[in-house]
């Protein structure tokens, strides 16, 4: 399925992941808290930079490999996977494929070393429809001046820029909407409580807040009125990263069945034997494998430079329903003990997971997408 250089990668990947990361993934779901211990490992490792060239201090890689390492990161601790997901896949990503040169010079060296950026899109009246963002932007003789409010916002406590959304124009007809670099320092710019949440407790969640934020003319993120298009190719490529993200935690869940179902004995014999538990086993393992190829196949489809909007809303709608029947499946192999925090973190995943069917457009949305896609093959014929 993938060559030798990404399974040494993996490896890699696998051996990082369980000697910093997995000893703490309990901790910081239990106690809400954000691995800032690890940023400087995750930093050194190259995983804050992934996407960022070398010629701003990164340590790229391909696709590929990048899906590899928030798998990986994922299949034992959610909270950390979703972190690297949003500062890589949206975070940095729109600075290099939108940002002018200076733009480029000015944050993604900071981003490279571990300084968190974030994505700011979705609002309280702005979800699904983020045509329908009412945070505004108003041109004066000296700045930009920005008002509204973005909510649910991935390490936004943490963050020392977000890329945000705005409209632009004072006509309520206008939804154009344009892209803006802000810095979490300057004033009008307040952060939210932390939210309390379901599941990924270890990620940083919270509202962002603009009163009469002042912007430079130079943190403007391309034409003004390129906002949304900009936002759905940053969203394709997020998508994957949401999609490996579900590999990870659906791989997580099935480690977990499998090995309890080896050491559980019931009857004199490991439950393993049973022909019920075993075809669990079968269905989970099956439709892990086929999410993993989608997801990869998206990818390489990204490296290679072809199109895959479809095929990243196909691996993320996919992988995403399948890692949560999967989490539920290993709650029925470990039974009682699976409800509980203890040796074995299915409750945890089982929590986490549910994100990855709402984050970055909801399962309902990757079905308008795709089918969209799929029509428009019809009105070429």
């Amino acid at each position: 399925m993938i060559d030798s250089k990404h399974e040494e990668y993996r490896e890699k990947m696998r051996a990082f992941m369980l000697e910093k990361i997995e000893p703490v993934a309990a901790i910081l779901d239990t106690e809400q808290r954000f691995l800032d211990e690890h940023m400087q490992p995750l930093t050194e490792m190259g995983l804050l930079s992934c996407l960022i060239p070398e010629k701003y201090g990164g340590m790229p890689v391909d696709t590929l490999s990048y899906i590899i390492a928030v798998e990986e990161a994922s299949r034992v601790c959610g909270s950390t996977g979703i972190t690297l997901a949003a500062h890589n896949s949206l975070g940095t990503f729109p600075v290099l494929a939108f940002g002018t040169e200076e733009q480029r010079q000015k944050y993604l060296p900071r981003a490279a070393k571990g300084e968190l950026m974030a994505f700011g899109l979705t609002e309280p009246d702005a979800g699904s429809d983020a045509g329908g963002t009412r945070t505004m932007a108003r041109k004066t003789e000296s700045c930009w001046v920005v008002n509204g409010s973005k909510c649910w916002i991935t390490s936004a406590t943490k963050a020392f820029a977000t890329i945000a959304t705005a409209r632009a124009s004072d006509d309520p007809n206008d939804k154009a909407i344009t892209s803006f670099i802000l810095e979490k320092d300057w004033e009008g710019y307040a952060v939210g409580k932390k939210e309390n949440k379901l599941g990924l407790r270890g990620s940083d969640t919270a509202f962002l807040h603009f009163d009469d934020l002042k912007v430079p003319f130079e943190n403007q993120l391309g034409e003004i009125g390129h906002g949304f298009k900009q936002m759905l190719i940053t969203l394709d490529g997020g998508r994957i990263s949401i999609g490996a993200m579900a590999l990870g935690l659906g791989q997580g869940a099935l480690d977990c069945a499998l090995k309890y179902a080896s050491d559980r004995v019931q009857f004199g014999k490991p439950i393993s034997y049973n022909q019920g538990i075993q075809h669990l086993l079968a269905d989970m393992a099956t439709e892990m494998k086929a999410a993993r190829l989608l997801v990869y196949e998206a990818a390489m489809l990204k490296d290679a430079k072809r199109p895959f909007s479809r095929e990243s809303a196909m691996c993320k709608l996919y992988a995403s329903e399948v890692a949560t029947r999967t989490a539920t499946r290993a709650m029925t192999v470990l039974g009682s003990i699976g409800y509980y925090t203890g040796p074995y973190p299915v409750e945890r995943i089982w929590r986490d997971v549910k994100l990855c069917e709402i984050g970055e457009g909801t399962s309902e949305i990757q079905r308008l997408v795709i089918a969209r896609d799929l029509l428009k093959t019809m009105d070429a014929v």
